[in-house]
């Protein structure tokens, strides 16, 4: 059991290694230069001089503390943006590459589901979801310590936990392309396309009267602003996540299920 699982797991574990230390670097290098902006500008004046198009992208609440400068730094960018697209970009290679690389018919010529295919190597994703979540916290509450900040440890690792449902929600539009194209290139570049259409929808609509359209968005479920300056867990918006997951899977399955390749 697990099979492809595990086989697919252990191909990530070197990625999910270098993914871990570049976001702890940029989770460092954050920290450490909060200080300097803190102590040259007013950082509510930084905030007004941003053009509001940028505030309303970046959910940018406040920047005069550590909290809401990690926020937007760290958590809005690093988080929200280069890994959701980084887990929807590998997630649109599960089964796209084997068909382009002409393997899938060998694959499918064991005994085993197409089902049980794409289940295993979606979850092995959660190498590199779980790894990353658990290496940057650690350096993220070392890091504040060592400016001589304080951050509640509590509120760090509850974000990150939330942060999972949300990854694996943006994989699982990455793994509906990749059930969809057969060619892996193009597969990944519509996962990217989309996971990222979904990022401005729900960020450029928020306030107006449009707003509802960006309750399709992965990111309208998951705010670091929350977690960080106010100590609020939304688990009802991580219990969306999983059930958008648990959608996009189902429909992944059937589709592959069905499609010729």
């Amino acid at each position: 059991m697990f099979e492809f699982a595990r086989y697919d797991a252990r191909k990530r574990v070197r990625g999910s290694v270098y993914l871990s230390i570049g976001m702890s670097l940029l989770a460092a290098f954050a920290v450490w230069a909060y200080p300097s902006y803190s102590e040259a500008m007013d950082m509510n004046q930084l905030r007004d001089a941003f053009p509001e198009p940028m505030i309303r992208a970046f959910n940018i609440e406040t920047m005069a503390s550590l909290e809401g400068f990690l926020s937007v730094e760290l958590y809005m960018f690093g988080w929200i943006i280069l890994l959701g697209l980084y887990l929807a970009y590998s997630a649109a290679s599960i089964v796209a590459d084997d068909i382009d690389r002409g393997r899938m018919d060998t694959l499918l010529s064991m005994p085993v589901s197409r089902q049980r295919l794409a289940t295993e190597r979606f979850a092995a994703l959660g190498v590199p979801i779980l790894l990353v979540n658990v290496v940057t916290p650690v350096v993220v509450l070392v890091s504040a310590r060592l400016i001589g900040e304080s951050l509640s440890a509590a509120d760090v690792v509850a974000l990150h936990l939330l942060s999972v449902p949300y990854l694996f929600a943006c994989a699982g539009i990455g793994l509906l392309a990749s059930v969809t194209f057969d060619r892996a290139s193009i597969a990944q570049r519509v996962a990217l396309g989309v996971t990222f259409a979904l990022y401005l929808v729900e960020s450029l609509l928020r306030g107006t009267e449009y707003e509802s359209v960006g309750a399709l968005a992965p990111m309208r479920y998951f705010d670091p602003n929350a977690v960080l300056l106010d100590g609020t867990y939304d688990l009802a918006g991580a219990a969306v996540l999983v059930g958008m997951t648990a959608v996009l899977l189902f429909a992944s399955q059937a589709w592959f299920v069905h499609r010729d390749i």
